[in-house]
């Protein structure tokens, strides 16, 4: 009796096991579906076009289809509130930004903390913003523009692609920081930005550099300085804006990011099969035609990483009074 006891007590143990087993065995198959990269701003866009260059290689290597979902409004909070509704399983993916950053500050009732909800899964591309001006501008270095700044307040206008963009915050910390003042004229997106740039009609933009190499490589934009706070590989012999005003840096970032609940072991194989991706030098070749470079990053560093980003954009949202209900 006590054999048949022990007998049966030790096969309850190995049923009781196998529930486990069998869901790790469910998480170890991860994906089995498409994955969605939900992008919060419209296609043809940086986020479009980041989000397209790496869920190609990512399919091939998991083994299933990456869909690309552009959800754009409320400067990317659309798409990232839908994110964080979604169930965390792994299947629905932001496509983080620095825009995430800001939009945490600027928008006065988001109804979601993007820190708090979205877990970061990994690093994608990291570039620089320009400080381009128009040819006709007669300033040809940071120091002369600063110069002319402050010699004529108020006449410079200063595009960007709107209101609490990355390419506005970069501006408003260069005048924080160099101590100027321009007139801030908002675009619908980077395009229409960049065309008025090049036409005259404005003086000087911290444009994404992926949507404006073409116009620099052309000679139809001078490029002043990059945001980063050393040289950008893309632009060799650009310096950087903190030669001239110490401590500036912005750098435009991407990276995916999850539900907050999803499981530690999903966004594990999520960040290493992205990482693998980003170590191809084909999608590398791609990236620098960009004006980008891989940003390789744990979960935990990128989680930190945006912790920063957000609160240092916080500082330059209230010294804009920027706000957007």
């Amino acid at each position: 009796m006590i054999l048949l006891r022990r007998q049966f007590l030790h096969l309850a143990a190995g049923a009781a096991i196998l529930p486990t087993t069998s869901h790790f065995a469910k998480a170890e198959a991860f994906p089995v579906r498409p994955i969605h990269i939900v992008v919060g701003f419209p296609a043809g866009g940086a986020g479009d076009i980041v989000a397209r260059l790496i869920g190609q290689p990512l399919e091939q290597r998991i083994g299933q289809s990456v869909v690309v979902d552009d959800r754009p409004g409320a400067g990317g909070s659309v798409g990232a509130e839908a994110v964080v509704r979604a169930p965390p399983d792994g299947y629905t993916l932001i496509l983080a930004g620095g825009n995430n950053a800001i939009d945490a500050t600027l928008y006065r009732n988001l109804p979601f903390d993007f820190v708090r909800d979205i877990a970061m899964v990994a690093g994608i591309m990291r570039d620089t913003l320009v400080m381009a001006v128009n040819p006709s501008l007669q300033a040809k270095d940071v120091t002369e523009f600063i110069a002319y700044a402050k010699a004529n307040p108020g006449k410079i206008n200063m595009a960007s692609g709107g209101n609490g963009t990355s390419s506005h915050l970069a501006g408003e910390l260069f005048m924080m920081m160099a101590g100027v003042a321009m007139v801030h004229v908002p675009y619908r997106g980077q395009g229409p930005a960049l065309a008025d740039l090049v036409a005259g009609r404005v003086q000087v933009m911290f444009a994404q550099l992926p949507s404006a190499i073409g116009f620099i490589r052309g000679g139809r934009l001078r490029t002043l300085a990059v945001t980063t706070a050393k040289g950008w590989p893309a632009l060799p012999g650009i310096p950087p804006v903190a030669d001239v005003v110490p401590g500036y840096e912005v750098s435009e970032w991407f990276g995916l990011g999850a539900p907050k609940a999803t499981p530690a072991a999903v966004i594990t194989k999520l960040n290493n099969e992205t990482n693998a991706c980003l170590a191809n030098r084909a999608l590398v070749a791609r990236m620098a035609e960009l004006g980008g470079a891989p940003m390789v990053l744990s979960p935990s560093e990128l989680d930190a990483f945006v912790a920063a980003e957000t609160d240092k954009w916080a500082k330059v949202v209230k010294f804009s009074g920027a706000k957007i209900n």
